[in-house]
């Protein structure tokens, strides 16, 4: 079968979801599908089976392609280390951290890298479907863009434009974009598809005429508005979820300082009904919440010097209920973090913690990247993944006391067992749910939402190799 390639009209149109429904849809028809993304910007990252580091976006097309993760399907990571420098991971591991004059310098190089993962999926792998990056046709970009053009031109995929309905400007984003558009990439451009569209679909039988007819491509379908509460690809991403209130019982904090990382450990909390669930951004009183959740952290000491900046440090300590740390968060609450080489803040420094817990953090490389069963606050085979650079002497996994918990490894929440032990120490009323159905519910839901609104019959005539 020929690849296929989703791109979008602009970021956020909608590209990773409809790469994750198409994987389902695909691999239910009994396809061996691997989703791809040659380059991705993102500090929500996962590890593989061979304790290799890619983008949480790519793991959960994997799990709609009911596929194991691998590297390979996220060839360079791209990861922001602050004062304009990136964290550049290739096939997994960290390569070094460069500005981004130093990391366009080193394109070519990473070009490689990029066809030697996608030339190994082919000989696994019946179809592939790649994920574009932000626009097509960022034209001063062109000669430096790995996931569009690059693709496009490099493997010969079969291309479809997906455009986000809701931002308003469909009909100019979608001609601005075909006309501005590679020759090669437009040749093989299967279709158009409308997304996020809220209302009744026939209110827009007249604006799926004028693309056909008007810009010669063909509609393959309008997608309803339908959020995905899982595996938000940015930061940004996370104000679009949507909780469902009908039975809270427990009020929980969620401290979203600029390094916030590894957000996909609030999707379990976000579709919990017994839990509200607020990001805080700024400062702000605690009283009112029964827990202070500290999440992971891609720029740990530079998040808790905003902390302090923000009076948000104060209130913590003087929070007198539950405080809970992952990765970055947990490490926050030692007595003090140690980066004599410059590894996590960019100089080397001694930031002093929360001294909740009698330890200290000292960063070191290589980067720990591990997968597998953990036993933690004594509840076993707890499945999940580090992700990190500091070490802790006493503690390296996880720490428990009355008021103070946290632990090195993502994931810990998504255990119904230990989720709901933990919740009904703050509240004995809480009485828990099955992540896995609510988070398989949520794919399937999306998936089937996708087929019964757009022409796959089209989509596979056209990834029949001729």
């Amino acid at each position: 079968m020929n690849p296929l390639a989703i791109f979008g009209t602009s970021s956020d149109a909608g590209k990773t979801t409809l790469v994750m429904a198409l994987c389902r849809i695909f691999a239910d028809q009994g396809f061996k599908v691997a989703p791809f993304k040659a380059q991705n910007v993102s500090n929500n990252s996962a590890v593989t089976k061979e304790g290799r580091e890619i983008s949480r976006a790519q793991c959960l097309q994997s799990e709609a392609a009911r596929v194991e993760p691998s590297y390979l399907f996220n060839p360079v990571l791209l990861k922001s280390h602050g004062n304009g420098s990136v964290q550049v991971i290739v096939n997994g591991l960290v390569y070094q951290n460069q500005s981004i004059a130093d990391y366009y310098a080193e394109i070519d190089n990473l070009k490689q890298q990029v066809k030697q993962a996608f030339s190994l999926l082919k000989q696994d792998y019946e179809l592939i479907i790649a994920e574009g990056a932000g626009s097509p046709v960022e034209l001063n970009l062109l000669n430096k863009d790995l996931s569009n053009t690059f693709v496009a031109n490099s493997f010969n995929t079969k291309n479809i434009l997906v455009a986000d309905i809701e931002r308003g400007g469909v009909f100019a984003s979608i001609y601005g974009t075909l006309e501005l558009m590679d020759p090669v990439m437009r040749s093989n451009l299967i279709g158009v598809v409308i997304n996020k569209f809220r209302g009744d679909r026939r209110f827009f039988d007249e604006g799926e005429k004028i693309i056909t007819e008007r810009f010669g491509v063909p509609v393959l379908g309008v997608l309803p508005f339908k959020p995905l509460n899982i595996d938000m690809e940015d930061s940004q991403s996370l104000r679009n979820y949507q909780q469902r209130l009908d039975q809270v019982k427990i009020r929980v904090a969620v401290i979203a300082y600029p390094g916030l990382s590894n957000y996909n450990d609030l999707d379990v909390l976000m579709g919990d009904p017994e839990l509200y669930v607020e990001l805080i951004y700024g400062y702000r009183p605690m009283e009112s919440f029964d827990l202070v959740l500290l999440p992971g952290s891609k720029t740990v000491i530079r998040d808790l010097q905003w902390l302090k900046s923000q009076g948000l440090f104060n209130e913590i300590l003087q929070f007198k209920k539950s405080v809970f740390g992952i990765c970055g968060g947990y490490q926050m609450l030692c007595q003090s973090l140690h980066d004599p080489e410059a590894i996590e803040h960019g100089q080397p420094i001694i930031e002093a913690g929360f001294c909740f817990i009698d330890d200290t953090v000292l960063y070191q490389s290589p980067k720990i990247l591990s997968r597998g069963q953990y036993q933690l606050f004594s509840c076993a085979d707890i499945q999940g993944y580090e992700i990190h650079c500091g070490r802790m002497d006493k503690y390296p996994l996880y720490y428990q006391s009355a008021q103070f918990s946290g632990t090195h490894v993502h994931g810990v929440f998504d255990n119904d067992v230990f989720r709901t032990d933990y919740f009904k120490t703050i509240k004995p009323a809480y009485q828990g749910y099955v992540y896995g159905h609510y988070r398989e519910a949520e794919i399937q839901g999306f998936a089937d939402m996708v087929e019964a609104n757009l022409d796959i019959a089209a989509i596979l005539q056209a990834l029949q190799v001729d």
